[in-house]
């Protein structure tokens, strides 16, 4: 079983993999410019220090969001602030065409979860590039969300998609796998589900999120 605090661990032991790789290029940046004596390397090296500490803003304002539970769990955030992150994201992946298509102002909290790491999963698999298609709609007491990636070459762990759709064994959830694990237990902690498709150039992620009691308008 993994239980919470297990996958608390899991979570951290990604946000650092993720973390390490623009936090030690601002380290050994700082050691270059603190040696480097030519004004154009100065300059090179500043502009380097500049991106990294930009991919480890933008890495953490969605851990923060994607993750974590400030303002708790029945909360509408604004569309904006997923908007931001994930265009962030897109930008520091490069070569991804994003396309949004989500007319709501707000969301539920859980449902910007889910379609945060739905995102980030999906801009994962384009490893070469590509187009990002995001939707949301609400619908029938349900948020409805898809994300669509296409490209062409499509780099998908399918353990990450039995974790979403909630099939993969407990004592086999690791590091790569616990943000699908945890999106699946929000969602069927609300009676929803998720699901995806992989065929050739193109996967689709998909979730069905019930809104919290209270907020459906």
């Amino acid at each position: 079983m993994t239980s919470q605090t297990d996958l608390a661990a899991l979570l951290c032991s990604r946000l650092c993999h993720d973390m390490l790789s623009p936090v030690g290029a601002l380290s050994n940046g700082l050691e270059l410019l603190s040696d480097e004596k030519d004004p154009e390397m100065r300059q090179r090296c500043i502009e380097l220090l500049e991106q990294s500490a930009r991919i480890s803003t933008d890495k953490l304002k969605f851990f923060r969001l994607a993750f974590g539970a400030a303002g708790g769990f029945g909360e509408a955030v604004p569309i904006e602030e997923a908007q931001d992150v994930i265009h962030a994201l897109a930008s520091d992946a490069k070569r991804v065409e994003l396309n949004w298509a989500i007319g709501e102002q707000t969301l539920p909290k859980p449902a910007i979860k889910v379609l945060l790491n739905l995102s980030h999963i999906a801009l994962e698999a384009l490893v070469r590039g590509g187009t990002l298609d995001l939707g949301a709609e609400r619908r029938d007491g349900n948020v409805e969300i898809v994300a669509r990636a296409t490209g062409d070459r499509i780099a998908f762990d399918e353990s990450v998609g039995a974790a979403l759709q909630g099939e993969l064994d407990q004592s086999e959830v690791t590091s790569r796998t616990a943000a699908a694990h945890m999106i699946s237990l929000v969602a069927e902690e609300l009676g929803g589900g998720l699901q995806y498709k992989l065929s050739k150039g193109v996967l689709v992620l998909g979730a069905v999120i019930p809104e919290p009691e209270g907020m459906i308008g």
